[in-house]
């Protein structure tokens, strides 16, 4: 079996609360280290920067899918992620889906994934995302799992994108 199609065990999801939002808004940090990493910020500059980004996202997030499930990932019982789902009819629209760095690249994202696919295919849905045109792993990942892009962009840093059941 390849890397990408095992099932990683230990992980469970719970709905995300207000003691979270620490983990949460470190998570946003870590998934935006990369891309933030040239940027010639001094440390306290960086940190509000985060913190302010984490804010509006996350009031972004809860007053534009407000019947939206979000989730916490662990694995084993420790926080490593964040997916955060809107239903829609029969689809499952994947809001966001985020893990630490130190987790990355094991599987956990795949599994993830299919187990969304799996839930709608049992209604015949499908599951529909945005990815980051920037995010070569994640299209990638996305294009291995058999989603196609779909649907008109609603930016040109994203790419709307469907898997079909």
């Amino acid at each position: 079996m390849a890397h990408d199609d095992a099932v990683v065990e230990g992980l469970s999801l719970r709905r995300a609360g207000e003691s979270d939002l620490p983990f949460l808004r470190r998570l946003y940090g870590d998934v935006r280290a990369e891309e933030l990493a040239a940027v010639p910020w001094a440390g306290d500059t960086r940190a509000r920067f985060l913190d302010s980004q984490f804010a509006l996202q996350h009031t972004h997030y809860v007053t534009h899918f407000p019947r939206g499930d979000f989730l916490v990932v662990e694995r084993d019982g420790r926080a490593v992620g964040r997916l955060y789902l809107d239903e829609r009819e029969a689809d499952v629209h994947i809001v966001d889906i985020g893990l630490l760095s130190s987790v990355r690249g094991h599987g956990i994202g795949t599994t993830l994934l299919r187990r969304q696919m799996t839930r709608v295919a049992t209604r015949g849905g499908g599951v529909t995302l945005q990815v980051d045109v920037a995010n070569v792993r994640a299209r990638a990942l996305y294009r291995r799992l058999g989603f196609v892009p779909h649907g008109k962009a609603t930016s040109v840093s994203h790419t709307p994108m469907r898997w079909f059941s």
